[in-house]
């Protein structure tokens, strides 16, 4: 379960890249209900989501390039030199170095040995999201990725988590849960994500390996009407999953993935 005291390599932050930000603010604010708070002028557009006050997200313009829309999940570090510098010596890629934001911390971009791309941030005045784990949150993060051993061996050394294999229900094999570095022997209640193994194939259609986020919804099937509604998109249709929840997997009308999923009540 995630909550929102950030122990280093814990997801505390994340942010939507699209070309066409007002956009993407009509369809999620019909979907979730969240609003737009304008980061300032030195933001270049950037800004802040909210539900009910509390920032739950970031939104930014993402212009061109061969970088496609999508959400970007955050790992929390201590000190973001030194975690570029672990991520490099565990065998990934720097994509953006160390750099200072807008005086609320430091941020780094990077991407896994198999390309799933991420970010880690050094806070100061912001520590990350206000909630977690509510109807309209972040409630769980989940890589797809073609080599999940070798995924969790870097992520272990780079970000310090713990990890443990497990048949999840329904018959899906060997679903690595990860927990930031100092819950890493704790109970699953503790844990902050999954890796999940795909083909080269699944993944083809969406580009490679990614890191996706998991939204919390009071009611699955009505939040994937929306979805529906308002120029979205379903990759897997809501289905039910024993002792985890109603779940959705979802595209923005931009292209951007993401999942939405109404906990089991058990």
């Amino acid at each position: 379960m995630l909550t929102t005291d950030y122990v280093p390599g814990s997801p505390c932050w994340l942010d939507l890249g699209v070309p066409d930000v007002p956009a993407a603010l009509a369809f999620y604010g019909a979907v979730f209900g969240w609003e737009f708070a304008d980061a300032g002028a030195a933001a270049g557009g950037y800004g802040f989501l909210r539900q009910d006050g509390y920032t739950v997200a970031g939104i930014g313009p993402r212009n061109g390039g061969e970088d496609r829309p999508s959400w970007t999940l955050y790992f929390a570090t201590p000190d973001a030199k030194a975690s570029a510098e672990a991520v490099e010596r565990a065998g990934g890629s720097v994509r953006m170095p160390p750099m200072d934001v807008l005086g609320l911390g430091r941020m780094a971009a990077f991407a896994d040995p198999q390309g799933a791309e991420f970010s880690m941030w050094q806070p100061d005045v912001l520590t990350g999201v206000d909630e977690v784990s509510i109807p309209g949150t972040l409630c769980w993060t989940e890589l797809y990725t073609t080599d999940a051993v070798g995924a969790a061996e870097f992520y272990r050394a780079a970000l310090g988590w713990g990890t443990e294999v497990t048949d999840l229900p329904g018959g899906r094999e060997n679903y690595t849960v990860v927990f930031p570095g100092t819950r890493k022997n704790a109970g699953p209640e503790h844990a902050c994500g999954g890796i999940m193994h795909l083909s080269a194939e699944e993944l083809a259609p969406v580009g490679g390996p990614y890191w996706q986020p998991y939204f919390e919804v009071e009611e699955c099937d009505a939040a994937v009407t929306r979805v529906l509604a308002h120029g979205g998109d379903l990759r897997t249709e809501p289905s039910d999953h024993e002792s985890v929840g109603r779940m959705a997997l979802c595209v923005d009308p931009a292209g951007a993935l993401f999942a939405i999923t109404t906990a089991s009540e058990e």
